[in-house]
């Protein structure tokens, strides 16, 4: 791993002489509260290759699998105060519990976003976008009092405000997400649940381990190893489609389990062609879905469904999931996808999102058995209704085999895991109490060996379930 050195106490004598301080608006903070009085500064760093939308997204460069790499985030004092301020109204008191504002739910609003630097192998990023993201992670990281909290970074959110930063981009890529890891003693569920989905074939977010430090006043402190995740709504898109045109959903909602008579438009929130206010994509497989052909002409109904949806895709999804076991998603909730209308196929097409709670038995009534035995038909029809047909129960069946025997084989995934282990253990290692989600020293490698031995019992399950 490369190192890098920064002169932080020369940096912060230039950003506080940047930054002023910012106001709050009496239990609300939002974007005006933020005082854009640094606008006079010159992007020295820029080159095309690095920071230019010109540039292709440099995925050997960002997206390494053999490398730890290191990101700085640098915020002025007065604007992390207003992150944190923004937090304690969205979910009360830090370290607090679940008492106070939010009560327990989940916020209706998206954490702030400020301005802030990114500093990356010795080259800056200037007033990148940086806000808190997350639901159920973000809300239980704050009331438990652990700092490592994940992030969301778009890299010309303050464009506008900043001209010298218009159509900012880090290596070609406009947007991340920052995960915390929450919950997973291994390090490793995000990263290897989205690697079995992309080599499965499979639209996905590319990911890759980092370590985080964020100086927001008091000079860089170590806020524990992440993983860096691309963004679905970003380049996901433009470089495993043809192109990004096509009609991007992100469900969310009772209508995202599309049981009868919960179409919700407001619930397939658009992340694109917001202006277009046609969602009859949508309305298309909700009407086949449950068109009455399903019991009267089966072969009808396979072909009316295939018009309005890649049910190929889905199925070979629907193997992966349940073979590696991944609960937080459709069948248990109704969120942690998207929707793509593939402007080749004119089809809805599956891309599967937040792989953190993947390969283990779950929560929340644990992840779906692989012959989904207890699924309520009626509340998830796109499982129950392909998986009663017989046509698409043999594909599905199929689609088990060909992961067992490829993306999720035991050698490969054992072999996988022992390789990411190394990599990251001495970073996961040096986390520090109050940002970290470790309670111990041996927590790291027994999580390690959970999923070695995990990965073993999920080839005996699907091979008993095909005999």
């Amino acid at each position: 791993m490369r190192k890098i050195k920064l002169n932080y106490a020369f940096l912060f004598v230039i950003t506080a002489l940047l930054f002023s301080a910012c106001k709050k608006d009496g239990d609300t903070v939002t974007v005006e509260d933020i005082v854009f009085d640094d606008s006079d500064f010159a992007a020295t760093d820029w080159t095309a290759d690095t920071h230019s939308k010109d540039a292709e997204p440099n995925f050997e460069e960002v997206f390494n699998d053999n490398e730890v790499k290191r990101l700085d985030i640098v915020i002025s004092e007065e604007r992390w105060d207003i992150m944190l301020d923004d937090m304690t109204n969205l979910y009360g008191t830090f370290g607090g519990g679940s008492s106070g504002p939010g009560g327990g739910d989940f916020a209706e609003e998206d954490p702030i976003f400020v301005p802030g630097e990114v500093f990356y192998e010795g080259k800056q990023w200037y007033r990148v976008g940086l806000r808190f993201k997350g639901n159920s992670s973000l809300q239980s990281s704050w009331q438990s009092g652990i700092l490592k909290l994940s992030f969301k970074l778009d890299f010309d959110e303050f464009e506008d405000e900043y001209p010298q930063i218009d159509n900012q981009r880090f290596y070609g890529f406009k947007k991340f997400s920052l995960k915390n890891n929450y919950g997973d003693n291994s390090l490793l569920r995000e990263k290897v649940g989205t690697d079995v989905f992309r080599n499965a074939g499979l639209a996905a977010a590319h990911t890759a381990f980092y370590t985080v430090y964020v100086d927001n006043g008091s000079g860089p402190k170590y806020f524990g190893l992440y993983t860096l995740s691309e963004e679905v709504t970003d380049t996901v898109t433009e470089t495993q489609f043809s192109d990004d045109d096509g009609n991007l959903y992100k469900p969310d909602g009772n209508a995202a389990s599309f049981a009868s008579g919960t179409y919700d438009e407001d619930e397939f929130v658009k992340k694109n062609n917001e202006d277009e206010a046609d969602f009859s994509d949508v309305l298309n497989l909700y009407t086949i879905l449950h068109d009455d052909a399903r019991t009267t002409d089966a072969a009808a109904w396979r072909s009316d469904l295939e018009s309005a949806f890649d049910t190929d895709v889905f199925l070979k999804y629907l193997a992966v999931n349940t073979t590696i076991q991944n609960w937080d998603t459709y069948g248990r909730m109704t969120h942690n996808y998207f929707l793509y209308n593939n402007p080749d196929t004119d089809k809805l097409t599956w891309i599967p999102w937040d792989n953190n709670e993947a390969l283990q038995d779950g929560k929340q009534g644990g992840s779906l058995p692989l012959n989904f035995a207890g699924l309520s038909t009626d509340v998830w029809p796109l499982i129950g209704y392909l998986y009663q047909d017989e046509v698409y129960k043999a594909k599905y069946d199929a689609y088990l085999q060909e992961v067992i025997d490829g993306a999720f084989n035991v050698n490969t995934m054992q072999a996988t895991y022992t390789t990411y282990a190394a990599l990251i253990e001495e970073y996961v290692e040096m986390e520090e109490d109050g940002y970290t989600f470790l309670n111990n020293s041996s927590a790291f490698q027994s999580a390690i060996s959970e999923l070695k031995t995990h990965v073993s019992a999920r080839k005996s399950a699907v091979d008993n379930y095909l005999d």
